[in-house]
């Protein structure tokens, strides 16, 4: 005797009552928002003081951007400042050493991407691959460390070691090639501030590249390996699409933020090789607005500067949609 496994028939009227919550597409109705409040409410807990501080020093402050529209003065006010319209962005349009400082920005960040963060992605296919776990918590241990030095010791670290009286330039004269100073050379400039960022943030910087490696299921080396690939082949096929998603992700972040190079560390250099190299966006802003106080300049200059930044991560995004990734968030 079969049994019949299939389907009852639908009813040929309505499906529903009017006013029944509409079925998911599993089946099940969709948890009501104070339902979902009430579940959820230790992590809302958790989290709303971060939320918190998030508004009262993120977004709150963006309403002071007003005064790039006016000729804002500190004596008397945001409210009583004269209205000035458009006539600070006419100002930057004009401005060379503006465009200095967004083309050293550019440059800086384009040299960066280039050469920066291919490097946390190697490190960390490195780190994966020894197979003692002693050896991998020592590397991971020396190259984390730089990470939570400020910039004042990391140039003064790199100032000990390629200045005008460092441990390079010592080696040069004994040698009678003469003195060499890296720090205050223009020309090596970019190389210069490029290393430093390797050196302090790479190891720092694998964290999460090493989690997406950790997620990657171990079967499908095995399976790799039976099939006669190399360790190249196992990389190029599983290990980096595995990470594909994570290395966009955090390319499109890299993007919204490309535009902040560095504050410190270059404030701290600029004086050593001038402003025709080491201006940028932020340091622009800094000693138009803070130094010189024409706050509605500088604010101008930071108004476009975040208008870049937004532009750039939309258009990542969009570019991530279309090669199937999933990018910093998706339409509904």
């Amino acid at each position: 005797m079969s049994t019949d496994t299939s389907s009852p028939p639908r009813p040929r009227g309505p499906a529903r009552r009017s006013g029944a919550s509409k079925p998911t597409r599993r089946g099940r109705r969709p948890v009501s928002f104070s339902k979902r409040l009430r579940r959820d409410r230790s992590l809302i807990i958790m989290t709303l003081p971060m939320v918190v501080l998030l508004l009262v020093f993120a977004y709150i402050p963006i309403l002071g951007n007003v005064i790039a529209f006016q000729d804002y003065s500190p004596f008397i006010g945001i409210r009583d400042s004269p209205w000035a319209g458009m006539r600070q962005f006419e100002r930057l349009l004009t401005d060379t050493s503006f465009w200095n400082a967004v083309k050293n920005t550019l440059v800086i960040t384009a040299f960066q991407l280039v050469f920066y963060f291919p490097i946390p992605i190697a490190l960390a296919i490195l780190l994966n691959s020894i197979l003692s776990e002693k050896v991998r918590t020592v590397i991971q241990s020396v190259v984390y460390l730089p990470h939570f030095f400020s910039w004042v010791v990391v140039v003064s670290v790199f100032h000990q070691i390629l200045g005008g009286a460092g441990l390079l330039s010592q080696f040069t004269r004994e040698f009678g090639l003469g003195s060499l100073d890296v720090m205050t050379n223009p020309d090596t400039f970019l190389f210069l501030i490029t290393s430093q960022v390797v050196w302090k943030d790479a190891g720092w910087g694998i964290i999460v590249f090493l989690a997406a490696l950790n997620a990657i299921d171990p079967a499908l080396y095995e399976s790799a390996a039976i099939d006669g690939a190399g360790k190249w082949r196992r990389t190029w096929h599983i290990t980096l699409p595995g990470m594909r998603a994570v290395i966009v992700l955090l390319l499109i972040l890299n993007l919204g933020n490309s535009l902040t190079v560095g504050f410190e560390q270059l404030i701290l250099q600029r004086d050593a090789v001038g402003a025709g190299r080491a201006e940028v966006l932020d340091t622009f802003v800094y000693f138009t607005g803070v130094q010189n106080g024409d706050w509605s300049y500088a604010a101008a200059a930071g108004l476009v500067k975040g208008v870049v930044s937004m532009i750039l991560v939309l258009g990542a995004n969009k570019v991530a949609h279309l090669f199937g990734e999933a990018g910093v968030y998706q339409k509904a």
